[in-house]
């Protein structure tokens, strides 16, 4: 049976805008309580790029042998990216494949090692004009 709720679909990301907004104040955190505090981050983008870079194999040719938290890494961000694929209605990464942009965030990790894995990953997408911010 077809719900009409698949991903693509105008429905679907209505569907998904009407759910953001159900949250306290919105997904942005417009809300007067919800402003105050700092949104929860969840999962391996809350850990340092220091912890990434330690996972993160040295080249391209050795990405299909990297270890387990590496993959996880890579599907986190896999998360992160659909998210903001939907919420934004493009394609956050512009055509690039995930292990590209896991070369780059090791990169960005490299330039900015004060940043978590989440705000390397930001860094990427802003950089890729999809994104507005800092």
């Amino acid at each position: 049976m077809n719900d009409g709720l698949k991903p693509g679909t105008n429905v679907f990301a209505a569907s998904l805008a009407l759910a953001l907004m159900a949250f306290p104040g919105g997904w942005a955190g417009a809300g007067t309580e919800v402003a105050t505090t700092v949104p929860a981050l969840w999962g391996y983008g809350v850990k340092p790029c220091s912890a990434f870079l330690a996972t993160a194999p040295r080249d391209a040719m050795s990405t299909p042998i990297a270890d387990e938290d590496y993959r996880r890494y890579r599907e986190w961000l896999a998360g992160l990216v659909t998210g903001l694929n939907l919420a934004t209605g493009r394609d956050v990464l512009r055509d690039a494949e995930l292990d590209a942009a896991m070369l780059r965030i090791r990169a960005i990790c490299k330039d900015h090692p004060e940043d978590d894995f989440f705000n390397a990953s930001l860094r990427l997408v802003r950089s890729l004009g999809q994104l507005s911010g800092k």
